[in-house]
C-alpha cells in the first residue's frame, strides 16, 4: 500500500477545519487547496469562475428547481445534457484528481475524499467541534450575535451536508466515510494539525 501523502479534510462550519488544513500543509511542506480549487477548476474547464463561487458546496435542490421552474422535472428527465451544477461539480472533481496527481497536498471540502476514493495514498479526515466553541468562533470572526452565528452555522452545515450527500455515496460527517474524526477543541489548531501529521507518518 502506498504511503499516505494526501490529506482531505471535511469540516463542520466554525470548527477550524481550514486553519488546521493550512497548518498541516505547512508542517508537511505540501500544497494547500480550499477556494484555490475553484479558480483552478474554472481555468481548466473554461467555465466562468463566478459560477464556481456561487455554486461552491451548494447543490441546487429539486424543490428549488420546482419552485423556480415548474418544467424542471420534465427537463431533467428528458434533457440529453448536464445541468450547470453538474458541469461545475465535474470540473471540481477533475481538478481534485489532477492536483492529487501532482503531489502531496491538503484539500479542504469539495467531496475530495470521494473524488479520490480509489487512491490508497489518501488520509480522509473530518474536523468537528462542540456547538459553543463553533458559535463563539463564528460570532467573533463575523461580528455576529450568538444567535445569528448559530443560525449561520446551521445554514452552512446544511449546505455542506446536502452537497456531500448528493454527490457522493456517503453521508457527511458519518464515521464510515473517514479515517479520522477529530474534535478540534481537544488539541487546538496546531495540536490537531500535528496529530494528523503523526498519523500520516505511521499510516500505511
Amino acid at each position: 500500500m502506498a504511503k499516505k501523502t494526501i490529506v482531505t479534510i471535511g469540516r463542520q462550519f466554525g470548527s477550524g477545519g481550514k486553519e488546521i488544513g493550512v497548518a498541516v500543509a505547512k508542517k508537511l511542506g505540501a500544497k494547500f487547496y480550499d477556494k484555490e480549487l475553484l479558480k483552478r477548476a474554472a481555468q481548466d474547464s473554461g467555465l466562468c469562475e463566478t459560477l464556481f463561487e456561487s455554486l461552491d458546496e451548494r447543490p441546487k435542490s429539486l424543490l428549488y428547481s420546482l419552485v423556480m421552474d415548474p418544467y424542471a422535472v420534465s427537463a431533467m428527465t428528458s434533457a440529453p445534457y448536464n445541468t450547470v451544477e453538474q458541469d461545475v461539480y465535474a470540473a471540481v472533481f477533475e481538478t481534485v484528481r489532477r492536483v492529487a496527481d501532482e503531489g502531496p497536498c491538503v484539500i479542504v471540502g469539495r467531496c475530495a475524499d470521494y473524488a479520490l476514493r480509489e487512491r490508497d495514498d489518501v488520509l480522509r479526515v473530518f474536523i468537528y467541534a462542540p456547538d459553543p466553541a463553533r458559535i463563539a468562533r463564528v460570532a467573533r470572526r463575523h461580528g455576529m450575535t450568538e444567535q445569528k452565528a448559530r443560525d449561520f452555522i446551521r445554514k452552512i452545515d446544511k449546505q455542506r451536508a446536502s452537497y456531500y450527500n448528493y454527490y457522493s455515496d456517503g453521508r457527511w460527517g458519518e464515521r464510515s466515510a473517514y479515517d479520522l474524526l477529530i474534535d478540534a477543541t481537544v488539541l487546538g489548531v496546531d495540536g490537531t494539525a500535528q496529530l494528523i501529521c503523526d498519523v500520516l507518518e505511521k499510516a500505511e
